[in-house]
């Protein structure tokens, strides 16, 4: 048995309605996400243990709890895994469900049977939409997943170095019951309509988050002062934060600027994969 190497890209929620919230105390989402080329990377190979390395490594200190071996114990186990942590951690791009399903999609290249549909979705409520790995809309507790065309399109991804507690941030909310988005979604032929159809959406995480984490508002105002942002939002429950590019050039230029800026930031501009 070979070393599989899986890379776990960002997940970026572009929107993110909270809809409701279940008996067990599950909130209710509808969100369009999409992966951004910017990302973890997840071997495994034959024998045990577990390392991390990479740039944010220091921040994720190898506990058994690990999502990673969360996902290589659902699959039988006995194998070694390394993750290579580029990604913040407790950043709302959804790293460590990226993690877990890049470890799944590894051991099923090496022949092992994924595990059902409800396993996959207790190791977390983005382990399904990450094991997908392409732009869908986003239901349910994260169960729900319709394919979504989108455009290319550039992402601008910016961390201002807080992590933030997503069971905060839901207890903060002040309304559980939102709309959700328009069924069904309008064409997003272009950068340009998806910005126009985003500005018409939320993140109801965003208010709580930033009561909680003030600085990534100023995050938002970074962003959308760089020319050719069309939209600047938080991702998931932040403090990650988004800007959308029609092309490469603009995000790269925004990106240099903002790091400039702001060096202790961690700022990532990337393809939007579909």
């Amino acid at each position: 048995m070979a070393t599989e190497t899986e890379f776990a890209p960002a997940k970026v929620n572009l929107t993110l309605h909270v809809t409701g919230r279940r008996d067990d105390g599950y909130h209710l989402l509808d969100s369009l996400v999409v992966f951004a080329g910017v990302g973890d990377h997840v071997s495994v190979s034959p024998g045990e243990g577990f390392v991390v390395t990479g740039p944010q490594a220091a921040a994720l200190p190898a506990s058994d709890d690990n999502l990673c071996l969360r996902a290589a114990r659902a699959m039988g186990g006995g194998v070694a895994v390394t993750l290579e942590k580029v990604l913040p951690v407790a950043s709302g791009i959804g790293g460590g469900s990226a993690d877990a399903a890049a470890t799944l999609r590894a051991l099923a290249r090496m022949g092992r049977p994924l595990p059902d549909a409800e396993a996959v979705v207790n190791m977390g409520a983005d382990v399904p939409v990450c094991l997908a790995g392409r732009a869908v809309r986003m239901t349910g507790v994260g169960e729900g997943l319709m394919r979504v065309p989108v455009p290319a399109a550039w992402l601008v991804l910016v961390n201002p170095g807080v992590a933030v507690s997503t069971p905060a941030v839901f207890r903060a909310l002040t309304r559980r019951d939102n709309p959700a988005m328009p069924t069904p979604l309008p064409p997003l032929p272009d950068a340009q309509s998806l910005a126009a159809f985003l500005s018409t959406q939320r993140n109801d995480l965003e208010e709580p988050a930033i009561a909680l984490a003030p600085v990534i508002a100023r995050v938002k105002v970074a962003l959308a002062a760089q020319a050719g942002c069309l939209v600047a939002r938080m991702s998931g429950s932040g403090a990650t934060c988004f800007g959308l590019f029609a092309t490469e050039a603009p995000a790269r230029s925004a990106a240099l600027a903002i790091q400039a800026a702001q060096p202790d930031w961690w700022v990532a501009p990337a393809p939007m994969l579909g």
